[in-house]
């Protein structure tokens, strides 16, 4: 019996404007240049390839280190870090990448994940290196009375909390701030300060990074699809949480 292959259809709709099917084949071409890029990088030394996204390179310090052991180990595996400062966590759900660095607060109402804790993270002041505040051990309310404080820019609830608690002193003048790039070039022009969560710390030594005096912490995870169960992606996860458990000394 013959049968009629249904018409073709395209992805193009009327109610899609020109520049909107522009913009959508633009990322297309992007995601297959990316593709391509990442296939040629992937060669008959490595069995399987494992990606991480990650907002910023120094969210997860010790990830170079992790795909260092992971190459000395002899595992086969390819670690494919993919920075991701806004959809991270869209692009991990709709599985693009194997696991994702996030805060345990994010994971509370998703279906599907694994839970692997990392490192708990705390508030930090940054400053310029010249500033009277680079000189303290430790930094309190008090000593924020009359600075300028950038806020906003994306904070996580905790770090919300604690720059509300301090606006609503009275004492302390703020502004708002974009994003966390904006907000270190202009603490670097000196127009004001700002606290941001340790993971941040990109540990280069152009700020100074004073821990804050408060109770709120960052409860850093990894997030993995509950039904990827590879050998090799648990040793992964392994080796990063055994790093952070070790560098029990190291800033967070």
């Amino acid at each position: 019996m013959v049968t009629t292959a249904p018409a073709a259809t395209t992805a193009y709709s009327p109610t899609v404007t020109p520049g909107q099917f522009v913009s959508y084949l633009s990322g297309m071409r992007e995601d297959l240049k990316r593709a391509i890029e990442q296939g040629q990088n992937f060669s008959a030394k490595y069995k399987d390839n494992i990606t991480i996204s990650l907002m910023v390179r120094q969210a997860v310090y010790f990830l170079p280190e992790a795909i260092r052991l992971l190459e000395e180990s002899d595992s086969g595996v390819q670690i494919t870090p993919v920075f991701q400062y806004d959809n991270g966590l869209d692009s991990f759900m709709k599985n693009e990448t194997d696991v994702l660095f996030a805060l345990k607060e994010q994971a509370r109402q998703l279906a599907g994940v694994q839970v692997h804790d990392l490192f708990e993270s705390h508030i930090y002041l940054i400053c310029g290196r010249n500033d009277p505040l680079a000189s303290k051990n430790l930094i309190t309310e008090k000593d924020l009375y009359g600075r300028s404080l950038m806020v906003g820019g994306g904070s996580p609830p905790a770090l919300r909390a604690v720059q509300q608690r301090l606006i609503s002193s009275g004492r302390i003048d703020y502004f708002n701030s974009s994003d966390h790039d904006t907000t270190l070039t202009n603490v670097a022009a000196g127009k004001g300060i700002c606290l941001a969560p340790g993971f941040l710390n990109d540990h280069s030594g152009q700020f100074s990074w004073i821990p804050f005096d408060c109770k709120e912490t960052f409860s850093c995870v990894l997030l993995t699809h509950k039904n990827d169960n590879r050998e090799e992606l648990a040793d992964f996860i392994k080796t990063l949480q055994k790093l952070y458990k070790e560098a029990v000394a190291f800033p967070l």
